[in-house]
């Protein structure tokens, strides 16, 4: 069989839904509307935390941050899918299967170093409240953010250079519905050992260590809800946390499932099952979550939505 690396090669073929045949077409409309939902949650959520000054503390500063990149990985991986669900040949560029692995793994990463930095503010809050402004200032949000954000495009061009330095086979068909790491990487011609390894180290930095530090912080917080003499206040404070923790089951859980395993034990139907939970349901899920189960977020928004009624009246 004949090699071509990838100076040669122009597209990959993603074959992801292809064998669902006539089923592509539902699935395009019951994705399109989970999207659309997405977008609009995610949106009212940022929405509410921008306008109503009660939310303007750094828990809610995390979660418009979080809002905001959860909608740009949406971007990156549903629009294309939804327009291969429609395409007789699945299609995407080289330099745009590059592009998408690159955000793609950028703002999963970024989203992951987020999370720990809420379970950190939830720390605080809640084992250090009479310190928590001082703490937690504006300027150490700041912070918090451009480094996650820096850690994670950072860790993902490393995988980039890692996956796209491999000489790829003649064949080019990607068996998933977006580049993700281990469908492409699968496709080198040569050993590919040394770079898995290296990816796989990287995964138990972005997932355990983070995922560690959350737990070790939970301990803490346990400890000192327990300590409170009120039930109410006890109950208050597990409420603060209940929303935090279930985004950390899902997120992680998903994540950890995919990356934290060798190549070799790649399954390509289980798999992209899950992909589809992480990158089009778990977006939904975080805003859902935070209105639902969160008093704050559901007052404001019913502030806000008075507001708006009230002003189309007058």
């Amino acid at each position: 069989m004949k090699r071509q690396n990838q100076s040669e090669l122009t597209e990959f073929i993603l074959t992801g839904f292809s064998e669902l045949g006539d089923l592509q077409i539902l699935l395009f409309f019951v994705f399109l509307l989970v999207y659309l939902t997405t977008l609009m949650a995610n949106a009212t959520i940022m929405t509410v935390i921008r306008l109503d000054r009660a939310l303007h503390t750094p828990m809610y500063f995390f979660l418009f941050v979080l809002s905001c990149s959860e909608t740009c990985y949406t971007l990156v991986i549903v629009p294309k899918m939804l327009t291969n669900l429609l395409s007789t040949i699945p299609t995407i560029s080289f330099s745009g299967c590059a592009v998408q692995l690159y955000l793609f793994v950028g703002l999963a990463c970024t989203n992951c170093f987020l999370i720990a930095v809420m379970g950190y503010d939830r720390y605080v809050a809640i084992c250090n409240p009479l310190n928590y402004t001082l703490i937690v200032s504006r300027a150490t949000c700041m912070q918090l953010v451009l480094a996650s954000s820096f850690c994670g495009f950072l860790i993902s061009m490393i995988v980039n250079i890692l996956v796209f330095s491999v000489p790829f086979c003649a064949s080019n068909r990607i068996n998933h519905f977006f580049c993700d790491i281990s469908p492409v990487i699968k496709l080198g011609c040569t050993d590919t050992n040394l770079k898995e390894m290296i990816i796989f180290f990287l995964s138990i930095l972005v997932l355990l260590v983070p995922l560690v530090l959350i737990f070790i912080s939970y301990v803490f917080i346990v400890s000192t809800i327990l300590k409170i003499s009120s039930v109410e206040g006890q109950c208050k404070a597990f409420a603060t946390c209940a929303s935090h923790l279930t985004v950390v089951i899902v997120h992680y859980g998903c994540a950890s499932f995919i990356y934290l395993r060798p190549t070799s034990l790649y399954s390509s139907d289980k798999d992209r099952l899950v992909a589809v939970t992480y990158t089009v349901i778990t977006p939904l899920l975080n805003p859902l979550v935070y209105t639902l189960r969160n008093k704050e977020v559901k007052t404001a928004l019913r502030k806000v939505l008075s507001r708006y009624s009230y002003s189309k009246t007058v």
